[in-house]
């Protein structure tokens, strides 16, 4: 797939730590909230429009989607269903080809599941990211619609759109949103002074707690209705809109590129409902080994959460119904069930974290002294990160599995992450920029709480030998050193003379892990220690 190596102001600049503090003291999501409540209700129903967003591709247990079914049955008005296309939204976000051409494949099942029940979906085209508003709008009033739905997004800018759109419509049409992305309702995990958890443990203890407590939360939806065959001729017209088509800039460099990745990741409900009850058949194993990457025993359902193509409702349904209760804590369920949950519980939080502080979605980290540091400008160490050329065999596989798969195991993006913005000193954002631009699975609060900056600097040597103890995982995805014995596969500069070393065509680490270690803790310490964010 093709690689972007550098990057300019708009795409990785952000506000100033002060307007930053200033938008997490007016949280948008309050604002939206506010004025969604602050609209008249309106009783006259002419039909009903279901605007899916990018995050809720699916038709089956979709909140939004449901309770537009239900007003449209009760009222005896049809459903319609749109999706707003935006290429220069998705080349803001830096979304991959990958992605967009799993989410595109998605929207064409969609449109035929749909079309099954009556139910037409159009999709809409914004040629600017500030055009949504003016084309959705349009859309509405010249199709009489009164009442329109949709799923909470978090970030900033979706929130502010939103707001826009209530505004615009005034009391002509009635906007309902609902959240649908969790199964805890973000905001609601509170400290015990009223303010929203940001800490991963005692968050974890109250989510198992409330869901144990409320099983009802992992309830799920039907489909909607079929519309009444009487209103197909009337709405003749929006049935068989055109798909829209990946961008210049989201194709993908080759038919290979693009044939591989579709095996590798088929798009739908119905893969993603088959990939997760293959692993439930395996789920027992999976704390003892879901840190191995050589295992390959994660569920791989990540691409299908972030694109909303499977519930995480859902999902844990089956995981319920496998541990024959709703309690997912270590002493009250099966093997492996706590394991995988306790991952699920951190893409929770995440979402709790960008909802209530927005400025993580803006290019800034959540510690906010954090962007203080003065980063290194190392062209060449970026290079051989991205082309998984460092010379850290840990490090070099998981940026390899990356470009070949458009996926990176758990344990790798961890490493590889801190290797870029500690090791080599390079600004985290262009490594986030490049998960972004690279992964099928890349999504806003996942990405950019798992590129938070800290003071931990992974060892990739010592993480391989734990993690990757026989090395199959870096022989599988550094073939230089496929027939490199024992412990040297870990550090084969080190480990090997240097007659043997030199045959393996393979670089010499690029840097000197502890010397860099020392250099990024120091320069931690000294931009940060006076930071006055």
């Amino acid at each position: 797939m093709s690689k972007r190596t550098a990057y300019d102001r708009s795409e990785l600049g952000h506000p100033s730590t002060k307007r930053a503090k200033q938008i997490d003291e007016d949280l948008p999501f309050d604002n939206l909230v506010e004025s969604l409540d602050a609209q008249e209700e309106k009783e006259d129903v002419t039909k009903i429009v279901h605007w899916f967003r990018p995050k809720d591709l699916r038709i089956q247990d979709n909140t939004a989607l449901h309770h537009a079914s239900q007003l449209a049955q009760s009222s005896k008005k049809p459903l319609i269903c749109i999706y707003l296309h935006c290429p220069a939204a998705e080349s803001w976000h830096g979304t991959s080809p990958a992605r967009m051409d799993f989410m595109i494949e998605g929207l064409k099942i969609m449109q035929k599941e749909l079309k099954e029940l009556n139910i037409p979906l159009i999709f809409l085209h914004s040629e600017k990211r500030n055009g949504h508003i003016p084309t959705i709008v349009e859309f509405l009033r010249d199709n009489d619609v009164s009442h329109v739905f949709a799923n909470f997004e978090y970030e900033v800018d979706e929130l502010r759109r939103d707001i826009g759109l209530v505004k615009e419509v005034g009391n002509d049409i009635q906007v309902s949103i609902y959240h649908d992305q969790t199964v805890v309702e973000p905001g609601t995990m509170t400290t015990g002074t009223g303010k929203p958890m940001k800490v991963f443990t005692p968050y974890h203890r109250a989510w198992l707690d409330t869901v144990k407590q409320n099983p009802h939360l992992l309830d799920t939806q039907p489909p909607p209705a079929k519309n009444d065959a009487s209103v197909t001729k009337a709405l003749k017209p929006l049935f068989d809109s055109a798909p829209p088509k990946p961008a210049k800039d989201k194709q993908f460099a080759s038919s290979d590129d693009k044939n591989r990745i579709r095996k590798l990741w088929p798009p739908g409900h119905a893969a993603g409902s088959k990939r997760m009850s293959a692993f439930i058949q395996q789920i027992g194993n999976y704390t003892s080994t879901r840190s191995n990457p050589a295992a390959n025993s994660t569920s791989r359902m990540s691409a299908y959460f972030s694109a909303g193509m499977f519930s995480v409702r859902e999902a844990l349904c089956q995981v319920r119904k496998y541990n024959d209760k709703a309690d997912f804590s270590e002493v009250g369920s099966k093997p492996g069930v706590y394991g995988w949950v306790r991952e699920i519980v951190f893409r929770e939080l995440y979402r709790q974290t960008l909802m209530t502080t927005p400025h993580t979605s803006m290019n800034l980290p959540q510690n906010l002294k954090f962007d203080f540091v003065r980063w290194e400008d190392d062209e060449e160490g970026w290079e051989r990160w991205y082309k998984g050329m460092t010379g850290v065999p840990f490090v070099d596989a998981g940026m390899r599995q990356l470009n070949h798969e458009a996926y990176m195991h758990n344990r790798l993006r961890m490493n590889v992450s801190s290797y870029l913005y500690c090791n080599l000193l390079i600004d985290y954002r262009r490594g986030e920029r490049y998960f972004a631009e690279t992964l099928i699975d890349w999504d806003l609060s996942n990405n950019t709480l798992g590129w938070e900056p800290s003071y931990t600097v992974f060892n990739p040597t010592s993480q391989a030998e734990k993690n990757d103890p026989d090395g199959d995982y870096i022989r599988k995805w550094v073939p230089e050193l496929k027939d490199v014995h024992g412990k040297a596969v870990f550090a084969p500069y080190e480990r090997l003379n240097k007659e043997e070393f030199e045959k393996l065509g393979y670089p010499k680490p690029h840097v000197d892990w502890k010397e860099t270690k020392q250099r990024a803790i120091e320069r931690f310490k000294s931009d940060m220690r006076d930071a006055s964010p």
